[in-house]
């Protein structure tokens, strides 16, 4: 009879205990849920934590380095523009020294540029000479005077460079009788070539050139003999020449 109301007893604290259960309590496959749950919110794991920091140390990265960016590229900016600026003055300034050489460089050609001929007479033909002494030809045709070197007042060329010029002088003598002509090429007072023709009959021509070295300031010039003659016409017969081969 004991053992049966002990049996009862533990049936009865057993259902009291499954009732209790089924009330309020939760249920073994309602407590882990729940446990489960809990636990990931106090432990996350440990891959999305890597993630989350390693999202804000980028962002962090890209605010400290745009910036950096904006900041290197004004001032490149900068940099080019004031090379630009740079490049156009420097442009500007060669031009003006290309503009300034040129004009220098034709200032020096026209100085160098000298050349000069002449005709004995200007107006009607005719016969200069004899004469009991030399004379200095003038010839009043002038062709060219470039550089304006020789004059045609004295019949004089002056050397405005020191240089190596060139000179020719050509005659022609005219007349009845023995003809004789003869003209000298002069270099500061000393005769350097001459050009003479004589012949019983009625006309001679004859020529000759030199090269002359000449310094500043000395002058070539033409001379007749004494005793003889020169003629020249329209035609252009006797002429003086003379033009700088180079300077030195």
């Amino acid at each position: 009879m004991k053992g049966l109301v002990c049996v009862l007893l533990l049936l009865e604290t057993f259902v009291f205990a499954v009732q209790q259960q089924l009330d309020g309590g939760l249920s073994e496959n309602e407590i882990s849920p729940q446990l489960s749950s809990e636990d990931r919110r106090q432990n996350p794991p440990q891959n999305d934590t890597l993630r989350t920091e390693t999202s804000t140390d980028s962002q962090q990265n890209y605010q400290l380095c745009f910036p950096d960016i904006h900041a290197a590229l004004r001032e490149l900016t900068a940099i080019v523009t004031e090379q630009k600026a740079n490049i156009r003055a420097l442009e500007t300034q060669l031009k003006e020294q290309h503009t300034f050489i040129l004009e220098e460089l034709n200032k020096k050609n026209e100085e160098r540029q000298i050349a000069f001929s002449a005709a004995l007479m200007q107006t009607a033909g005719g016969t200069i000479g004899p004469f009991t002494a030399d004379i200095t030809l003038t010839y009043r045709n002038v062709f060219t005077n470039i550089g304006n070197a020789y004059n045609r007042i004295t019949g004089i060329f002056t050397a405005p460079l020191k240089g190596a010029y060139m000179f020719r002088v050509s005659l022609y003598g005219a007349g009845s009788h023995s003809t004789r002509s003869t003209v000298f090429i002069v270099k500061n007072e000393e005769r350097v070539v001459v050009a003479h023709g004589h012949q019983a009959g009625y006309a001679v021509n004859s020529s000759n050139g030199v090269v002359l070295l000449l310094e500043v300031g000395d002058v070539v010039y033409v001379r007749l003999s004494s005793g003889r003659w020169i003629y020249d016409d329209q035609n252009n017969h006797s002429t003086f020449s003379g033009y700088l081969l180079f300077p030195l």
